[in-house]
């Protein structure tokens, strides 16, 4: 496969609820993505089978990992080994994250 080259949707397309997940790139079982967040309509649970690192480009939201609130803000990352259950309790509308989810070694 080329070179391949996109652009990040901007975050005033969000959902108005829910989520929208775009995969950019898959390098074998490796993936990223570009989730764009509105408003949830219930905290979402969630236990991956693969290491999930998540950095916020824009908007804020709230995760709750091994008991702690986290609040994360444009620019904040977290890094989620494959297995830690967590839950996304709250987002603002228009949060842009890139995923990237990568078998555990």
């Amino acid at each position: 496969m080329g070179v391949t080259r996109g652009r990040l949707a901007e975050p005033a397309t969000a959902p108005a609820t829910g989520e929208h997940t775009d995969e950019l790139v898959r390098s074998g079982a490796t993936v990223v993505s570009h989730i764009l967040s509105g408003e949830l309509p219930a905290p979402a649970d969630y236990c991956q089978d693969d290491d999930e690192f998540v950095l916020v480009l824009a908007g804020a939201a709230v995760l709750e990992v091994e008991g702690r609130r986290l609040h994360l803000a444009t620019g904040d990352w977290i890094h989620l080994p494959a297995g830690t259950a967590h839950r996304l309790v709250q987002t603002r509308p228009g949060t842009g994250w890139l995923a990237v989810h990568i078998p555990p070694a």
